[in-house]
């Protein structure tokens, strides 16, 4: 039980909330997060949902135990999958540690894909065009960015990505927080 104390803390420190701003996202008291972090109070399932919701995380990741950290990411162990409603397809590169605040992905987009939505979230953002044409919208303004070039911005600013050519566009993507 210790461990989810300690992911709870590292979490809130790693999303840079407060006590206080970590409470309005979960309706949990300060008082009963600031003993939950120390490791003071038992934690029901639907108190830990809520702060899972709150980093927008599985509630798994508190249970996920990392004691086998795993650095390497042999290329058999790299598999393909999407995201429901994207046509672009992700391959996670991360090791497994405790930590970790990375998250790399090979993302490849179909031909002539478009994101039909604008995101914005917490963190950054790092891209390097493998192959192919990418344009990215960040925040109204468009950039191409063609193989060997890179962009890296802020992602709390309104964004989304187009492949703007009739053949498939990979690039190498870094990006925080760690969402898978």
């Amino acid at each position: 039980m210790q461990e989810i104390h300690e992911k709870v803390r590292s979490l809130r420190l790693q999303h840079d909330l407060t006590l206080k701003e970590l409470s309005e996202k979960t309706g949990l008291s300060v008082s009963f997060l600031s003993q939950v972090e120390r490791g003071s109070t038992s934690l029901a399932i639907t108190s830990l949902k809520k702060i899972a919701d709150a980093f927008n995380v599985p509630i798994t990741h508190f249970f996920e135990s990392f004691t086998n950290a795993n650095f390497k990411v042999a290329a058999e162990e790299q598999k393909a999958f999407r995201i429901e409603g994207s046509s672009s397809e992700y391959i996670r590169l991360a090791g497994e540690f405790s930590g970790r605040q990375l998250e790399p992905l090979l993302v490849t987009l179909s031909p002539g894909q478009k994101q039909d939505n604008v995101f914005s979230h917490p963190g950054e953002e790092f891209y390097f065009v493998l192959d192919g044409v990418v344009i990215f919208n960040i925040d109204g303004k468009e950039y191409i960015v063609k193989a060997g070039e890179s962009i890296h911005f802020p992602s709390n600013l309104p964004h989304f990505v187009l492949n703007p050519v009739n053949q498939s566009s990979s690039m190498l993507c870094v990006l925080t927080p760690v969402i898978f």
